[in-house]
């Protein structure tokens, strides 16, 4: 995002109630920084885990310890590399991918680019924690994975517009980013945009931000942490936890720029005139919009972001790495499929299961 436009969004976002803005740098932490690719592959170990290969395709982001299954155990452990410019950040991260639907019936995986200042980055995936002040949040621990948002859904769901959703880039480098994640009225949607978007399109997607205190999972993936009391938070905002998920803990958002530019012409676009992306999901609406994370920090680095005051992608005591390094890790392909491409079908016939 714009960092210029870090301190004026938050007033101008939807905040829930009972929620206290992040304005960095400060006694506050607002860490931003890029992640690489490192695998493009139907396996998902945290809702498929063991099945080789799962309903549909992801892009992950992190360390190389991902398979199609991942104990829970400490990853940072079990990775001996990571394609984030945290090189202490074994965690991983991933999301489903944007495919183009042409008027003919193919489909054409669309590209992840750098985001803004992330110059170096391959494709991948531009990744927040957040921070109120010092000694406000319990950084995760090893063993820990979560799930936001529902692969199925594919219509709106009230609250959800702040924790999912689509910028339409204006124009070329950025044009439009004068707003916070999901808090522009015109060029944000909780579903894709209807028209073309002359400079991309950027997807965002927030972790909820309270959890039980005990379970590192449950069997839902979610059912272990909350929204705060008054509903899903915005972007830069924390609210006061639910009693039954009373530890607060790092806001955590993932933010993916598609380059939709290659895909404007309305000559390639359904005849009667409706969007024509998909999720790898087979969803074409966005709603279905998720991520997956499994923790995976080398022991107490995340904790000495949160409380260390951090802005941006450097903190003092948290080791990092270019990216030309970060872009030699990679996680070897082990299923036999074509992804990339005119294919005349998604990867696993777009199931979002």
């Amino acid at each position: 995002m714009f960092w210029s436009s870090l301190l004026a969004f938050t007033a101008l976002a939807n905040a829930a109630p009972q929620t206290t803005p992040i304005k960095g740098p400060g006694d506050n932490s607002l860490v931003r920084f890029g992640c690489s690719q490192v695998v493009i592959e139907r396996l998902d170990p945290l809702v498929n885990p063991g099945v080789n290969p799962s309903p549909h395709l992801h892009q992950i982001v992190g360390g190389n310890a991902f398979n199609a299954s991942i104990p829970s155990s400490d990853v940072s452990e079990l990775a001996s590399c990571t394609t984030c410019s945290f090189s202490e950040d074994f965690s991983n991260y991933w999301t489903a991918n944007l495919y183009f639907k042409a008027r003919n019936g193919t489909f054409k995986r669309v590209p992840q680019v750098p985001n803004r200042f992330l110059d170096g980055e391959q494709g991948g995936v531009t990744v927040y924690y957040l921070s109120p002040h010092k000694n406000s949040v319990t950084a995760f621990k090893p063993g820990f994975r979560m799930l936001v948002g529902d692969s199925m859904r594919r219509e709106k769901k009230e609250g959800m517009n702040t924790q999912s959703c689509f910028r339409c880039f204006t124009g070329p480098d950025f044009q439009g980013d004068n707003y916070g994640p999901c808090g522009d009225p015109k060029l944000d949607t909780e579903g894709f945009p209807t028209g073309p978007c002359l400079g991309g399109i950027r997807s965002n997607i927030h972790f909820p931000t309270c959890w039980d205190g005990e379970r590192l999972d449950s069997p839902s993936h979610q059912d272990h942490i909350a929204y705060p009391v008054g509903g899903p938070s915005s972007f830069a905002t924390t609210g006061e936890c639910p009693s039954t998920h009373p530890v607060k803990i790092p806001q955590l958002m993932l933010e993916i720029v598609w380059d939709t530019t290659a895909f404007n012409d309305p000559n390639d676009w359904p005849e009667d005139g409706s969007q024509p992306f998909y999720l790898s999901t087979g969803d074409n609406t966005g709603f279905g919009q998720h991520a997956d994370y499994v923790f995976g920090w080398k022991n107490d680095a995340l904790q000495k972001l949160m409380d260390g005051a951090c802005f941006g992608d450097t903190c003092e005591g948290v080791l990092k790495q270019d990216f030309s390094e970060a872009n030699k890790c990679s996680v070897p392909n082990t299923v036999d499929e074509i992804t990339e491409g005119w294919l005349e079908q998604l990867p696993g016939d777009g199931s979002g299961a």
